[in-house]
């Protein structure tokens, strides 16, 4: 994450990361303040035995793009909402990369799918994963029919 102000957004991913199985770390790395160390993580993160790099941040969100283009890993930007333009542009600067360095990019805030995301992207050559995520949208589809019976319920249906 760019800031630890962005844990609390980066903890909605680790907690789809957990229940999946799928192991990781957290760090903070600004993009601005610490971008030699940025630079040396996603340099060696492929030896270091990661798949994919999420990256958080607000505000300018260079981020996800400074780690892309120093690996050749998929990296998933979440852009965070901030107070003064909620969020957009955190959105913009990390959905607009330029051709050769792409970042996946999900919603402002969009830390679950970027972990759905990175786990989709893992259970590529993980055939347990995969199992695990058909499991947690046959959970999810199980949900939404529980409340749409609690709801015809409610009126009448």
């Amino acid at each position: 994450m760019g800031s630890a102000s962005d844990l609390p957004v980066v903890e909605k991913a680790a907690a789809v990361l957990e229940e999946l199985g799928v192991p990781f770390e957290a760090h903070v790395f600004s993009a601005h303040r610490t971008p030699e160390e940025a630079r040396e993580f996603a340099k060696n993160a492929r030896a270091n035995g990661f798949g994919v790099i999420i990256a958080a941040a607000g505000m300018a969100a260079h981020l996800a793009g400074a780690l892309a283009a120093n690996t050749a890993l998929p990296v998933i930007g979440i852009p965070v909402r901030s107070a003064s333009l909620d969020g957009m542009d955190a959105l913009l600067s990390t959905v607009m990369m330029p051709s050769g360095i792409p970042v996946a990019t999900v919603a402002i805030d969009g830390a679950k799918n970027a972990a759905y995301l990175a786990a989709q992207i893992i259970a590529l050559d993980d055939e347990k994963l995969y199992q695990r995520l058909l499991k947690a949208r046959e959970d999810a589809r199980r949900d939404v029919l529980k409340k749409d019976e609690e709801v015809s319920k409610k009126f009448g249906a």
